[in-house]
């Protein structure tokens, strides 16, 4: 194997002697508002000393001193991991589903998957505890992976989020022709203006930096939140016969037309619209590299991902499996609300306006995923540059912490959504949105096998779990179980995109697997081009650098302190603090 990997002394690169004016003193704000708002785009250089490191052990220490601001709370984090798991995947995406396996096979596919989100998120938060470092995908698999690995997820992501920008803006144009029944005005603007109208409102919250974009994500994720418990209290009263026709519905469309659809070939069919539905939990990991005191807070949005599962996805879908049959003709038929499952229940029950809430809703969700796909591809971006796999002019960060060029790739490929105005831009969309496909459950499945070998560093360095601030429920066994699920999928993928009925269609299983062949493509040209021909071996781990208390005394004196003060709760305070 390669020398190339072997252990050095790890030197963290620095930022430079720029703190006082980065941290907002008084010279930035001298002179007048457009002056200050100009000067504010100056970057914050970054200075390289660690010549004498290995490319690994440089991009490790650089992702360390990313000068991106910590203006994030605990409030915005929590909101942004809710936000994260309820969008047009669950509102609209869950009707394709429906349709693809029935009311069984999405309680099944959902819960397996909720439970993989678990064990990514749980596995996510122990490291981002430990090593509270910036692009945390990519900088964790070329931490504990392989340098290679870590450059062809942090691209694979970047392409998967950067489309997402055009996508959604294009999914959120065509939601307006929901409205075109009522004679609404809106539905006859070009899709192309809508376009450019959500594209400059994502621009403008951008503009505010990472505290715009957690504004915006606290008030969407509230209106998500209200509109899914909401959905919850009517589909109960629903099912129950308290409807404006008082039929009771029970359990009558799981006998006819029945609880599976397309039997076992329709539940693991289930597999990625589930995993769509949850990508962008994870933002919770990106963005705690921009939140204060994110130690305390990752932990809390962890261990509440398996609450919001639980309610907002397994009984909402239980209930729209109780109200909806999967034989209806609109399911999966458009990207507006017409096809959406919470909308065809609401209008099976006979309930005027509310269908356009809902729909306004997803329209809402659609433009919340777009803003979110600005800042998780941007910021990937940033931390691919400073470990030397993307061009080096990436890390403009300036006085607000804002990764400017970054930023401004993400806006240059959103530009793609104008392909709304092309006579047949639906064909364009679906290779777009497949260019996604498989890309968050393989993020996953290597954030997994990331703190399977996490674990193993430590045990190998004598690191005991009472130094950790906070340890994953399930262990490293948990990962383990985390990684062969996603390994798991991705066979099952392959099957049932390559033969989606008895005979093959290459074309449909190029669009379903197109993410796959991406990342493996990368994985091998970066191995080609660097020469790196060997991974990290567990000996080999960085376990020192980058994390948030490097002395171990310290560090179990504080986590000795914080167990005390838990330990003179009382049972109900200790039990919340337990589950949340």
């Amino acid at each position: 194997m390669s020398s190339d990997f072997e252990k050095k002394t790890p030197v963290v690169s620095k930022v430079e002697e720029q703190t006082s004016v980065y941290e907002g003193s008084e010279e930035e704000t001298k002179g007048n508002l457009f002056s200050s708002f100009i000067d504010s785009f100056r970057p914050v250089g970054i200075v390289d000393d660690d010549e004498d490191l290995t490319p690994q052990q440089r991009a490790i220490a650089a992702t360390t001193k990313i000068p991106l601001r910590h203006s994030l709370s605990n409030r915005h984090l929590q909101m942004i991991a809710i936000g994260g798991s309820i969008g047009a995947g669950l509102f609209v995406g869950s009707g394709n589903a429906l349709v693809q396996g029935g009311p069984a096979a999405i309680l099944i596919s959902y819960c397996l998957v909720g439970v993989l989100m678990y064990l990514t998120m749980s596995a996510l938060g122990e490291m981002g505890v430990r090593y509270p470092v910036n692009g945390v995908f990519s900088a964790y698999n070329t931490r504990f992976l392989d340098y290679s690995w870590g450059f062809a997820v942090g691209w694979t992501y970047i392409i998967h989020w950067t489309l997402n920008l055009p996508t959604e803006m294009v999914a959120a144009a065509v939601t307006i022709d929901f409205w075109k029944g009522d004679d609404n005005g809106a539905t006859n603007v070009n899709k192309a203006a809508w376009v450019a109208l959500f594209y400059s409102v994502i621009v403008f919250v951008n503009l505010f930096g990472v505290r715009g974009y957690g504004e915006v994500e606290v008030v969407m994720s509230a209106i998500k939140v209200i509109a899914v418990v909401g959905f919850i209290i009517l589909g109960i009263v629903l099912v129950c016969g308290g409807g404006p026709n008082h039929q009771y519905i029970g359990g009558k469309y799981w006998g006819d037309p029945g609880a599976f659809s397309h039997g076992a070939k329709g539940v693991f069919k289930v597999f990625v619209s589930a995993a769509y539905a949850f990508s962008g939990t994870e933002f919770a990991g990106l963005a705690a590299a921009e939140t204060k005191a994110a130690h305390k807070a990752l932990p809390k949005a962890t261990k509440q991902v398996f609450w919001r599962i639980l309610i907002f996805y397994v009984v909402s879908l239980t209930l729209v499996g109780l109200l909806v049959p999967y034989t209806e003709p609109r399911l999966g038929t458009a990207k507006d609300g017409s096809a959406s499952p919470f909308v065809i229940a609401i209008q099976h029950a006979g309930i005027s306006g509310l269908p356009s809430v809902f729909n306004t809703v997803i329209l809402l969700s659609l433009l919340s995923v777009g803003n979110a796909a600005v800042f998780g591809s941007s910021r990937t971006i940033v931390s691919l540059a400073a470990q030397g796999q993307a061009p080096r002019f990436f890390l403009w960060i300036d006085r607000k912490g804002r990764p400017v060029l970054a930023v401004g790739l993400v806006f240059l490929v959103g530009l793609i959504g104008f392909v709304v105005a092309a006579p047949n831009f639906s064909k364009a969309f679906n290779w777009l949105s497949s260019l996604a496909g498989l890309s968050g459950l393989m993020t996953w499945g290597s954030i997994n096998l990331c703190f399977f070998r996490h674990r193993m560093a430590l045990e190998h360095n004598g690191i005991g779990l009472d130094e950790l601030e906070y340890v994953a429920p399930l262990g490293k066994w948990g990962g383990l179980v985390g990684f062969l699920f996603v390994v798991f999928v991705l066979i099952v993928q392959f099957w049932v995109s390559l033969f989606p009925t008895k005979s093959a269609d290459a074309y449909n299983f190029f669009q379903a697997y197109l993410s796959f062949f991406i990342i493996l493509a990368l994985f091998v040209a970066h191995k080609l081009w660097t020469r790196h021909w060997s991974y990290v071996r567990v000996k080999d781990i960085d376990v020192t650098t980058g994390v948030r208390v490097a002395d171990r005394e310290q560090l179990r004196a504080e986590i000795a302190e914080e167990k005390a003060m838990i330990a003179q709760k009382n049972i109900f305070g200790r039990l919340y603090h337990f589950f949340c």
